[in-house]
């Protein structure tokens, strides 16, 4: 599905043309992890992976000089979302291998940001991290937030009823679970729909010349 008035030049969308379009949330199965035999099952399925979306999730800060550490960590898989707590369990150790493995993709919107905010509480050395807004701007796209890319891309919207969310705190609510979830999940929808476009090459430099081959398609949902 596609957005009122899309084409394939379109380089930006309208408020009025997102409102329009109907709600995508992520359907399938959410792993919430939150200690050591959770974290064993879901890396053995993470590290099969070739692509994944990445986010983050921070409660949010409402005074001036108020800043918190990030509480979750979103990655997408093809067949299920597993969210990190990151207040329940020691995960520096397996997001470094993570976000370090050459051959796994982790793709986002703003991952700078995210990456700075997770080295202020673990160490870590990136590799093969994709920003999608980055990718879109070298296209030709005009705007690079992740509802913006959802929409005009992938045809469905994104809400935003939980952003302000506590996300740090020690029970999350499903609702909770599938605004983190969808994000992580749509970063991974927007990656596989890029690289059929052929953005990855026509980056300065390529990125799909340093980046493994994908497997597997889309998830439904």
């Amino acid at each position: 599905m596609s957005p009122p008035g899309y084409d394939a030049r379109m380089t930006r969308i309208e408020k009025e043309q997102v409102a329009a379009l109907e709600i995508g949330r992520y359907a399938g199965p959410i792993r919430l992890v939150t200690g050591a035999v959770e974290l064993e099952r879901a890396l053995t399925e993470l590290r099969r992976e070739r692509v994944l979306g990445f986010d983050t999730e921070t409660r949010p800060a409402f005074r001036p000089g108020e800043s918190y550490p990030p509480a979750l960590v979103q990655l997408a898989g093809e067949h299920a979302v597993y969210v990190l707590q990151l207040r329940r369990h020691d995960f520096s150790a397996a997001i470094a291998e993570l976000l370090g493995a050459a051959a796994i993709v982790k793709a986002g919107v703003s991952v700078a940001d995210d990456l700075k905010s997770l080295k202020k509480v673990m160490p870590f050395e990136e590799r093969s991290v994709v920003d999608l807004g980055t990718l879109a701007k070298r296209a030709g796209v005009k705007q690079s937030g992740v509802r913006n890319l959802a929409a005009m891309f992938l045809g469905f919207r994104i809400p935003k009823g939980k952003k302000t969310s506590n996300w740090a705190a020690a029970h999350l609510s499903p609702a909770q679970l599938g605004y983190a979830a969808t994000d992580a999940w749509a970063c991974r929808e927007l990656y596989l729909d890029f690289e059929k476009k052929g953005w990855l090459e026509k980056a300065n430099p390529p990125l799909a010349s340093s980046l493994p081959p994908l497997s597997g398609g889309r998830q439904s949902g």
